[in-house]
């Protein structure tokens, strides 16, 4: 038998007790041994629960139990996550999180700390939910050179661009709607603004290339500036936008990692994933392009991919997963003034097209009366500012800019 403990009783923190209780035979099959959950930290009370003799809420209960061999922390957020987190760790228990915010931020700290007590630091549900993509990244794809990952890694967003791609609703009523489904929460932010989907990108580009990237040294926007003109004008050159995190390994070793919204192309194998799934895109060099898709969040998605790493870290007590990266200082990151993309216009104002092709050479438009959306050939984004500035001394009004993802 092996005793964990589980830290935090909420949406995912419940799933993974539950899944822990209900498919204990199946667990037992695969492990050789019952997990049993000794302990269960959370400051509310759980009577009805079967297990509600076993809550507490001194984590000083879990710390201090030489029986408890696993640690699992499902509380969210970097305070006492964090705190916990390492506690254990330097305790010689291993820890299993779904904690995005807890891996961009200390991944590289913490894995080192496994690393010196030879116990485990596993993250399977930060990124994708219930999507494998750590693990696949981690072993089935470890022959590859990965050349980029580009993915939709929030729900939330792609369930409100979706609805205002099919539905031609008003960001304002998508985003309404999402937050009465139980898609977004109350407040949005992290969301909408694209923070979380920077959080998930950066652990990916830290496992991929080895160096941990801070979710400060990444270029971020969300959708909030996306319109249903845009989205209109977007179907119109066949490509549909998404929110995309995107990493590039360049030919000079560094990287190019970014979260914006993209004009996808229709053909994209990310164009047809809507609402709230997410997809994910491995490029390797012997592979080619590998798709991973699925929910991306939800209680039970999430709960299985947390006790997948659960069952991991219980068959790997006396030995470490090889699940590593070391620190960075983001000397390996370019900066986003030297990204190239090919980029969308949606501009205002008399011969907007024919300006625009005097300024920026080869475009491709639509003009629709004074209304016009353009795109462009590839270039930096200081060289597409610039050529920006000298339009609108034209008197053409730019309204909006999103890049295009060749993906």
């Amino acid at each position: 038998m092996v005793s964990i403990a589980v830290m935090g009783h909420g949406v995912v923190g419940s799933g993974v007790v539950e899944i822990l209780l209900t498919h204990k035979q199946k667990l037992f099959s695969r492990l050789g041994e019952e997990i049993y959950v000794k302990k269960v930290l959370d400051l509310r009370e759980f009577p009805d629960s079967p297990i509600a003799d076993r809550f507490t809420k001194n984590f000083d209960e879990i710390i201090n139990d030489l029986e408890i061999r696993v640690v699992v922390e499902v509380m969210g957020g970097l305070n006492p996550s964090y705190d916990y987190v390492k506690r254990c760790l330097k305790a010689g228990k291993s820890v299993v999180t779904s904690n995005k915010e807890l891996v961009a931020a200390h991944g590289a700290e913490l894995l080192e700390i496994a690393r010196q007590e030879n116990v485990n630091f596993l993250f399977e549900a930060s990124v994708g939910g219930g999507i494998p993509i750590i693990r696949p990244m981690n072993q089935c794809l470890v022959a590859n050179n990965v050349d980029e990952i580009a993915g939709i890694l929030n729900g939330t967003t792609n369930f409100i661009l979706t609805k205002m791609i099919e539905d031609g609703m008003q960001f304002e009523d998508a985003l309404k709607l999402a937050q009465d489904l139980g898609f977004a929460e109350r407040n949005p932010a992290a969301d909408i603004e694209g923070h979380d989907a920077c959080r998930k990108i950066c652990i990916l580009a830290s496992l991929a290339f080895g160096k941990h990237v801070y979710p400060d040294a990444v270029h971020t926007e969300g959708i909030t500036n996306i319109t249903l003109e845009d989205v209109k004008f977007a179907e119109k050159f066949n490509c549909v936008i998404k929110l995309i995190g995107r990493v590039k390994r360049l030919p000079d070793g560094k990287i190019d990692i970014i979260t914006a919204p993209m004009l996808v192309p229709e053909k994209s194998q990310l164009a047809n994933i809507d609402y709230e799934f997410n997809g994910i895109m491995v490029r390797g060099d012997c592979t080619g392009d590998v798709v991973f898709y699925g929910k991306g969040a939800g209680k039970l998605p999430t709960a299985s991919a947390v006790c997948a790493d659960i069952v991991d870290s219980c068959m790997h007590l006396k030995r470490r997963r090889f699940l590593y990266w070391t620190d960075g200082d983001g000397s390996n990151i370019i900066d986003v003034n030297d990204s190239v993309f090919k980029m969308y216009l949606r501009v205002n104002g008399e011969n907007a097209a024919q300006k625009a092709e005097e300024i920026f050479g080869k475009i491709t438009a639509i003009q629709d009366v004074k209304r016009c959306a353009i795109l462009t050939d590839a270039m930096t984004l200081s060289e597409f500012r610039e050529k920006c500035d000298k339009l609108a001394a034209q008197g053409v009004e730019i309204l909006s800019t999103i890049r295009i993802g060749e993906l």
